[in-house]
């Protein structure tokens, strides 16, 4: 980061703020879970006064939207370049292989995110809109995958979107074991793997029934 006179402007020390709280949110929900993170203990955490991260948030929803943004962000950024260009089941495999990258690499903040992504099916959460956007993101891209694969004529719409939705299912069904079994990232790997075992089945045999 680039000073000015050897000192940092206001906008540099807002995002050094932000990402200093951003860290701590991430390890106060691992550690406590969503409910029991206040913004006061993310401040004091982050190396602040108890106040700031209300000053700077507002309320506590305001500060798991921005984790979660932080988080799905970073990951997006991530699956554009390990999937960029790519279509059909070459597309689907590197994009749970980078899903599971994510978990072995970047643990705290998949076990925050997702954290994050159950409690947002509570009534009444403010939480739930963004992780609905971000859902729907996923399924939308599966189903772009499936469709660059298909010749117009063998595309078939209604399974491109049913195997989207059993894609997304089984990611958030993985990911709910591995919360409930940290230590066990081998299995986790092993499910991702199976996971590409059932994509490749359920895409050639649509392929197979536009043919028969």
């Amino acid at each position: 980061m680039s000073l000015a006179n050897g000192r940092l402007t206001q906008a540099q020390r807002t995002e050094i703020s932000d990402m200093r709280m951003l860290d701590a949110a991430i390890a106060l929900i691992v550690e406590r879970g969503p409910a029991a993170t206040s913004l006061k203990e993310v401040g004091l955490k982050a190396g602040y006064s108890r106040g700031l991260a209300g000053q700077r948030f507002g309320s506590k929803d305001n500060l798991m939207a921005f984790v979660l943004r932080n988080v799905g962000d970073t990951w997006l950024q991530q699956l554009k370049i390990k999937t960029g260009g790519k279509t059909g089941l070459v597309a689907i495999h590197a994009a749970l292989d980078q899903h599971y990258r994510f978990c072995r690499e970047a643990p705290d903040q998949v076990r925050a995110f997702y954290s994050l992504w159950f409690e947002s099916v509570n009534a009444g959460s403010e939480l739930e809109e963004i992780i609905g956007n971000i859902h729907v993101r996923r399924h939308q891209d599966v189903f772009r995958w499936i469709k660059g694969e298909m010749d117009f004529q063998e595309f078939d719409e209604k399974h491109a979107n049913m195997i989207a939705a059993q894609f997304c299912a089984s990611v958030i069904g993985i990911v709910y074991y591995w919360l409930a079994n940290p230590d066990d990232l081998d299995h986790a790997l092993n499910l991702h793997e199976n996971l590409k075992g059932t994509m490749t089945l359920l895409l050639d045999r649509q392929q197979e029934n536009k043919h028969v």
